[in-house]
């Protein structure tokens, strides 16, 4: 196959990444870079020998794949245009605000037969996949996402922001559906929720106790699970996990031994292995890891929350 035609939209924090990545493909050209503001978008464009835009519509039905890194208000027009260009689409979490505009992405998707990827980083984290290699299902889930304040993602509550992230890997461990969600949260510098938790009660009687803080003093990103005879904690962060289980031997009479097995995995690039694995779906017509029918429930459940804590 020739190289693919890529493109990112919208060039802030995260954007001028995905066009690092994009560039630094064998199998892939940036042709473009596009954002609202010239200066901005020719910044990243000049690095990597590509075209600075300001509309994103002078690409439509001339790319075969690209990255939607705008805000999140725009995520359903902006991906839109594009599936219905026939372009292969990777779109930034939440991926869209409201339930059905994810649900017209995936239709159009289908229609379409083209990739609709929403990008949940952290499903490329080495620790998340030692998860999802086990087989019992967990019980009880509990974990902690936390952060100090940062300016730069304040368009969303920190449910869209950082919970999400646990709730879509939540949902895919547990894979039931939710029976029951229960809430709390305030502001404290912003005019949207700045702190949370949530109790997800599941159809098949696990429940995932999740906390959500970008006002803390440091940064942790932790998960704890209790499965059969199993305790597996996870550090997303230090990309450690660590399981405790029940051993052949006895500790005390009747009482079987705990025997830890630690893994710590290497250093790696999310970003760079999620537009890869982008790349390969698009090259191969394999599922994504994270379709947009997973973003769509992520953005469910995270909607479901958001209105507990508004409502009650």
């Amino acid at each position: 196959m020739s190289k693919l035609k890529c493109a990112v939209i919208g060039t802030g924090y995260l954007g001028k990444f995905h066009a690092e990545k994009y560039a630094s493909l064998k199998d892939c050209e940036l042709v473009a870079v596009v954002d609202i503001d010239l200066e901005a978008a020719t910044q990243v464009a000049e690095k990597h020998a590509a075209k600075a835009l300001t509309d994103y519509r002078a690409l439509l039905g001339e790319i075969d794949a690209v990255s939607i890194v705008v805000p999140t208000i725009l995520h359903h027009q902006v991906s839109r245009d594009f599936l219905l260009a026939g372009t292969h689409v990777l779109v930034e979490k939440p991926i869209t605000v409201t339930v059905e505009e994810a649900d017209d992405l995936i239709a159009i998707a289908k229609e379409k037969n083209v990739i609709l990827q929403v990008g949940h980083l952290e499903r490329f984290n080495p620790a998340v996949s030692g998860l999802e290699k086990m087989e019992d299902k967990p019980l009880f889930i509990e974990s902690h996402r936390l952060s100090p304040f940062n300016p730069r993602a304040n368009d969303v509550s920190v449910v869209l922001d950082l919970m999400i992230h646990d709730i879509d890997i939540i949902l895919a461990l547990v894979d039931s559906e939710v029976e029951r969600i229960d809430a709390s949260g305030t502001a404290v510098l912003t005019n949207g929720t700045d702190i949370a938790n949530a109790r997800i009660t599941f159809k098949n009687g696990c429940v995932a106790n999740v906390t959500a803080s970008r006002i803390s003093m440091k940064m942790e990103r932790k998960m704890r699970m209790f499965r059969p005879c199993s305790y597996i904690s996870v550090d997303f962060q230090n990309r450690v996990l660590i399981k405790h289980r029940t051993g052949e031997k006895e500790m005390f009479p009747g009482i079987p031994e705990i025997v830890t097995e630690e893994s710590v995995f290497e250093s790696g690039d999310a970003l760079l292995e999620e537009i890869k694995h982008f790349v390969n779906c698009i090259k191969t017509g394999e599922n994504p890891l994270v379709p947009g029918e997973a973003g769509r429930r992520a953005l469910a459940t995270a909607i479901e929350i958001t209105r507990f804590l508004q409502h009650g």
